[in-house]
């Protein structure tokens, strides 16, 4: 029996009972074709994550008219030759005992025109994300929108849907900044007071109930909170809450925040609390009788155990971890903690896809949106197989590989595996980042894999162990460049250095060289706020040849790690070139002008990597088989590292 038994209850929205209290909410895949229609892909995707024991599946964010795309390749349920397609689908997900739902989104003022979308809302306010202003519906085109939610949902429910979501979060949905005071400044039937911004919403549900039966589940997603100046706060949320339940709605599903000013509380990224906002979910759920549903970085079985048994909701959705491992519900269930593949929210694959692939993505599951094609099969001719490397990608190569059936040895000649991640997790807020490594390592040890840790590959290595194939995962060193006189100086260290704890951090005074995600994380992690006379405080400046910094981060971390660092008082000189480091200083160019930064006491370089991989050299053609992976073929990310060593490993 299993210990989270609420988690694993039943529990019904409207007439539907769902199995258990895991539903999967909508995510972007990028899996339908360029209309609109359902693909084969998309069927494989969704099908592997209701065999993992979800109970409800949120399939995608779909479009309710073919004019109105909020991104490409975008689902759509505008046409009634789009049903077959969608039938298919949803018995697919049926013949596993999975619900079917989908998210009807029409995008508002932040569609942006990048895919020839006209961008509209309730009124003309300057949407800063895309840097446009919408245009404002008029009373005829609003009752149009109204008519073509209503018949998306009817050829959904023809199509074998269980139930719908209307998308009333985060002000980039239509419906959502209708409901929002800070894009609503209509003065007719559909805005000024709460009721009358309320009203499109009300409209929409009261017309689906009409076209396809009261009994019909409906779940409306809204931000309990938007978190942004002049907009709607939780108080106001609670007070529309029962206005949505007596309109007709089944269920409440509790989302935060509003975009662009407080994304990172819309999809929250490594750092940020657990299940950050089942405390609105609460608030929520004391002024309705329909089922709660809280979201938002739930990403273990405890944490959601805690939400349901607190009573701050009735029904968790796990958007990203699902995503992560299709098997979470399965693996929580049976209490295999260890096996769950964890997500590490750094939102790169899941938001912006594979960097030369195109589709969604994850670190720690590359396979995602690849269902098919990535099948792990047991080999037909077993090797002796030798990583050298225990980051991330050759502990992924190594457990593939033995999982396979290989003979597999990994080697390091550090005392302890991780590589670069043991870097990564000590900036403030990335402490996360070790639950990769300490799931890698697990899994290549529950493989068989023989860890061999402080003992470099050598050519002996190779002699004496007679490997059918060598995998080099060996990663790369900071780049130092030759070209910035002083760069050898005794006050210049790596940023590899401050972090693994090889030089102190006491210095009062310190100039970054490079402002990327390393640097940027850096300055977070060396500067202090002057508020306490007995710590000594750092000022820290960053020195970036590139318009922004941190611009290889996830939108979300990236937004939070910036405001850190402006609470910090972290200096950041952008467009601006390092020219020489003096003992005391450093030269810097902005703009055709050099100037010195004067009375510096330690110079760090975060300049980018350089590989190693000199042992891929030495054992040519003592091995037959030599793979260079990781960053030892091309310093990236770990989500390029972590497929190559899933990719080598199920073809070597």
């Amino acid at each position: 029996m299993t210990e989270y038994k609420l988690l694993f209850s039943p529990v019904k929205i409207g007439k539907m009972e769902l199995k258990n209290r895991i539903i999967f909410p909508p995510m972007y895949s990028r899996l339908a074709t360029e209309d609109g229609y359902v693909t084969q892909k998309q069927i494989d995707y969704y099908e592997v994550r209701a065999a993992g024991g979800a109970a409800m599946l949120t399939v995608d964010a779909v479009r309710v008219n073919k004019r109105s795309k909020f991104y490409p390749n975008s689902l759509g349920l505008f046409d009634d030759d789009q049903i077959p397609g969608w039938k298919k689908l949803c018995d697919t997900i049926h013949s596993h005992g999975a619900k079917v739902s989908t998210q009807m989104l029409h995008p508002g003022p932040s569609a942006g025109s990048m895919h020839g979308t006209v961008p509209v809302g309730p009124s003309p306010v300057w949407a800063s994300d895309v840097r446009e202003t919408p245009q404002e519906l008029s009373l005829e085109e609003i009752k149009v929108i109204i008519g073509e939610y209503a018949e998306a949902v009817r050829r959904g429910k023809e199509a074998g849907l269980d139930s719908v979501q209307l998308h009333a979060a985060h002000g980039y949905s239509l419906i959502g900044s209708f409901m929002s005071p800070y894009f609503n400044k209509r003065t007719d039937e559909y805005g000024g007071s709460v009721e009358d911004r309320m009203k499109l919403l009300l409209d929409i549900i009261k017309a689906i109930k009409a076209k396809v039966g009261q009994d019909f589940p409906i779940t409306v997603r809204i931000s309990g909170d938007e978190y942004r100046q002049g907009s709607r706060g939780i108080a106001e949320s609670q007070f529309i809450a029962p206005m949505i339940e007596e309109a007709g709605a089944d269920a409440l599903e509790i989302s935060a925040g509003i975009v662009p000013d407080s994304f990172w509380q819309v999809i929250p990224p490594t750092g940020t609390p657990p299940g950050l906002n089942a405390n609105a979910a609460e608030t929520i759920k004391k002024v309705v009788n329909i089922p709660v549903i809280a979201v938002g970085k739930i990403n273990t079985p405890r944490v959601a155990e805690f939400i349901l048994k607190t009573g701050k909701a009735d029904i968790v959705g796990i958007a990203r971890q699902i995503a992560t491992d299709p098997d979470f519900p399965k693996k929580a269930f049976e209490g295999r903690l260890d096996d769950i593949v964890p997500c590490m929210g750094d939102n790169l694959g899941c938001l912006f896809g594979h960097p030369t692939r195109g589709h969604v993505t994850c670190p720690m599951n590359p396979a995602r949106a690849r269902e098919r094609e990535c099948v792990i099969e047991p080999t037909e001719n077993p090797k002796k197989v030798l990583v050298a490397g225990g980051g991330p990608a050759g502990l992924e190569a190594a457990r593939v590989a033995a999982n396979r059936g290989h003979d597999v040895t990994l080697m390091d000649k550090a005392n302890k595996l991780g590589g670069q991640i043991n870097l990564a997790c000590v900036p403030p807020m990335k402490q996360e980042f070790s639950r990769m490594i300490k799931y890698l390592s697990h899994q290549a040890n529950k493989e068989g894999v023989k860890i061999e840790l402080g003992k470099e590959v050598t050519a002996d290595t190779i002699d004496e162990l007679k490997p059918d194939a060598v995998i080099v995962a060996t990663g790369a060193v900071p780049l130092i460049p030759d070209n910035i006189p002083g760069i050898d100086g005794d006050n210049v260290v790596t940023a590899w250095d401050v972090l693994a704890g090889k030089v102190g951090t006491a210095s009062r005074n310190v100039v970054i060289v490079g402002g990327g995600a390393v640097g940027s994380e850096t300055a977070d992690y060396l500067a202090r706020i002057d508020d306490n006379a007995s710590i000594l405080s750092t000022k820290v400046t960053i020195v970036e040849m590139m318009e922004e910094i941190a611009m290889d981060m996830g939108v979300q971390p990236r937004e939070i790690l910036i405001n850190r660092l402006r609470e910090r008082d972290v200096v950041v000189l952008k467009s601006t070139t390092a020219k020489e480091i003096h003992k005391d200083g450093v030269t810097i160019e902005k703009k055709g002008r050099l100037e010195k930064i004067e009375d510096i006491d330690l110079v760090v370089l975060a300049l980018g990597a350089e590989p190693v991989n000199q042992i891929a050299e030495t054992v040519k053609g003592k091995v037959a088989e030599v793979h260079v992976i990781g960053d030892a073929l091309k310093p990236r990310m770990a989500l390029e590292a972590i497929d190559e060593g899933r990719e080598v490993g199920r073809t070597i």
